[in-house]
């Protein structure tokens, strides 16, 4: 295993992403991981999101950075990946006359994410059905999922992946090779005492540093139904009502 590759035009590439608040940071994280695996990404167009994406998670500055919700891995198509964590990119709409859209009904960690929103914003209770769903008054929420990862955005969370590749076939070969840049990054984090607290929802608690001194949310993965009405979840995102439009 090769380790560091300093000067290859790749880097470059990948890192011109990123905001320059992280070039620090996140350049020593790469510097932890196999050198050969990061040189055959570079090469390689044949994996999600690609190298024009790999880091877009990083555009939030890290002065903005408040909370680092990790998800898993990248979506497994390529119309959906675009660098950050649960946010589909092949999704426009969030609702139709019938409810949800069907891209949200489609997509089952967004979908219980939707509900989830409505429940702690009161406006669902023990009915999550489209047809409870197509009774509300919907003006106030965000109409598109763009607008509604931009307010994640906005208020200071950065969607992270914690394996940032994926390819058919090779999704624990990715991730093997990711946990350094993780482990790596959390533990600069830490060392320039730089205050966030970490998301960790489904078993990608596993792959986090349990000496690094942050505040972390432990919960269900958005794709188990009971993330909808998790205490510990809704206690967490009712404060920041990210639903409701920016412009209410």
């Amino acid at each position: 295993m090769r380790v560091g590759f300093k000067g290859e035009k790749g880097v470059n590439n990948w890192i011109i992403q990123v905001h320059p608040e992280w070039h620090d940071i996140v350049s020593e994280a790469l510097l932890a991981m196999d050198a050969d695996y990061c040189h055959a990404l570079m090469q390689s167009s044949d994996w999600l999101p690609g190298n024009h994406a790999l880091l877009k998670a990083f555009s939030l500055p890290l002065s903005e950075t408040r909370y680092l919700l990790l998800g898993e891995s990248p979506y497994p198509r390529q119309e959906s990946a675009n660098g950050y964590a649960f946010w589909d990119a092949a999704v426009g709409s969030l609702w139709s006359e019938t409810g949800m859209s069907k891209a949200v009904n489609r997509a089952t960690s967004l979908r219980n994410w939707i509900k989830m929103f409505l429940f702690a914003r009161g406006d669902l209770h023990e009915d999550f059905s489209q047809e409870a769903i197509r009774l509300l008054d919907k003006s106030p929420y965000c109409q598109t999922l763009d607008e509604l990862f931009f307010a994640f955005m906005r208020n200071g969370f950065l969607l992270l992946n914690a394996t940032l590749a994926f390819s058919p076939g090779k999704v624990r070969q990715h991730a093997r090779h990711w946990q350094p840049f993780l482990q790596t990054l959390i533990k600069a984090l830490a060392r320039r005492r730089h205050m966030l607290e970490l998301v960790l929802l489904g078993r990608i608690a596993e792959a986090v540093p349990m000496e690094v001194p942050f505040r972390r949310l432990v919960a269900l993965h958005p794709y188990n139904l009971g993330f909808i009405t998790h205490p510990d979840v809704v206690d967490f995102f009712k404060p920041f009502d990210l639903l409701t439009r920016n412009d209410q």
